[in-house]
C-alpha cells in the first residue's frame, strides 16, 4: 500500500567528489585536463596507426579499437561530472542515469575483450611465430572484434533491462560521481535478487574469464622464453608485451579493488577515487603507456611529423 501511494523517482543525485565546495574550481580544471588529454592522447594513437602502415598489424589494429572505446568510456561519465561541477548541480534524470549505466558497461565489457584479445596476439607472435601470420589473419582480427561487440551489447542490455523493470521509491542519492549500477540496487525498492545474480554471472564471463585468459597466454609467454634463455628474447618480450601488461595491471587492479574489495557501506571515499581512477584515469593513460614504452609507435610518430615538415 506504501508503493502505491508513492511515485517512482524521476530522477538521481550524485553526491559526486568528496571535496570541499571551495576546491571545486581546482578539481573541475584537473579533471577538464584529464578528459581533454584522454580525448587527444587516444585519438592521436588511432590516427598514427591508420596512417602508418608499419603499424597495419593485428596488434595495433586492436589498438587502434582499444584506443576510441576508452575516448568513448571516459565520455559516458566525465562532461556530466564535469557539468554538476561547473552548474553547483548533482542531478540527473532517471532516464539519463540509465543510460549512463548502459553505455559504462557496454564500453568496460569492451575494454575487457579487447586487452583479452591482445593477450592472445602476444601469446600467437612469441609462442608460436611460425604460424602467427596464417592463425592471426585479418578475419580473425574482425571476429574477435565483433565478438567483442556483440558479447558487450548483450551484456549491457541484459544489466539495463533487468534495472529498467526495478522501482525506485525515496531514496533517490548515489553516493558516486556517476550512475554506478551497484549503487543503483542498493536503492531499489524492488527484490535485486535476479540483478545480483546476472551481476555475478555476467562478471565471470566478462572479467574473470577474460582475466584468466590473459593470466595463461602470459603463462605459457613466460615458460616459453625461459626454455630458451637470452638476452635477447627476454628483451624483445619486454619491449612487446610490457605496455600491454601495464594496462592489464592497471585496468584489472582497479576493478578487483573495487568491486572484489568494496568500502564498507558507511564508507565510499575509497570507492570513489577508484572509480575515478577507473573511468577517467585508466583511459588516459593508456595513450601513454603505449607510446612511452613503444619503439613503433614513437617511430610511427616521427614519420608523420618528418613528412608534415617535409611537406611544408
Amino acid at each position: 500500500m506504501r508503493r502505491d501511494n508513492q511515485s517512482n523517482v524521476s530522477e538521481f543525485l550524485l553526491v559526486g567528489l568528496p571535496i570541499q565546495p571551495q576546491e571545486q574550481g581546482m578539481f573541475f580544471a584537473l579533471f577538464l585536463g584529464v578528459y581533454i588529454t584522454t580525448v587527444l592522447g587516444n585519438l592521436l594513437i588511432f590516427l598514427l596507426i591508420r596512417l602508418d602502415s608499419h603499424l597495419h598489424t593485428p596488434m595495433y589494429f586492436f589498438l587502434s579499437h582499444l584506443a576510441l572505446t576508452d575516448i568513448s568510456f571516459s565520455s559516458v561519465t566525465a562532461p556530466k561530472m564535469l557539468m554538476n561541477m561547473q552548474t553547483h548541480s548533482q542531478s540527473i534524470s532517471y532516464s539519463g542515469c540509465i543510460c549512463q549505466v548502459y553505455f559504462s558497461i557496454f564500453f568496460a565489457d569492451i575494454d575487457s575483450f579487447l586487452i583479452t584479445s591482445m593477450a592472445y596476439d602476444r601469446y600467437l607472435a612469441i609462442c608460436h611465430p611460425l604460424h602467427y601470420p596464417t592463425i592471426m589473419s585479418q578475419s580473425l582480427c574482425f571476429l574477435l572484434v565483433i565478438v567483442s561487440w556483440v558479447l558487450s551489447f548483450a551484456s549491457a542490455l541484459l544489466h539495463t533491462l533487468l534495472l529498467a523493470r526495478l522501482s525506485f521509491y525515496g531514496d533517490n542519492i548515489l553516493p558516486n560521481f556517476f550512475c554506478d549500477i551497484s549503487a543503483l540496487l542498493k536503492l531499489s525498492s524492488s527484490d535485486t535478487t535476479t540483478n545480483e545474480l546476472i551481476i555475478l554471472t555476467a562478471g565471470g564471463v566478462v572479467i574473470t574469464l577474460p582475466l584468466i585468459c590473459i593470466l595463461v597466454s602470459y603463462g605459457r609467454i613466460g615458460s616459453t622464453i625461459l626454455r630458451v634463455p637470452s638476452t635477447k628474447g627476454i628483451c624483445k618480450a619486454l619491449s612487446t608485451c610490457g605496455s600491454h601488461l601495464s594496462v592489464v595491471s592497471l585496468y584489472y587492479g582497479v576493478i578487483i579493488g573495487l568491486y572484489i574489495f568494496p568500502s564498507p557501506s558507511d564508507s565510499n571515499g575509497k570507492d570513489v577515487i577508484l572509480a575515478v581512477l577507473y573511468t577517467l584515469v585508466t583511459p588516459m593513460l593508456n595513450p601513454f603507456i603505449y607510446s612511452l614504452r613503444n619503439r613503433d609507435i614513437k617511430g610511427a610518430l616521427r614519420n608523420i611529423l618528418s613528412r608534415r615538415k617535409f611537406s611544408l
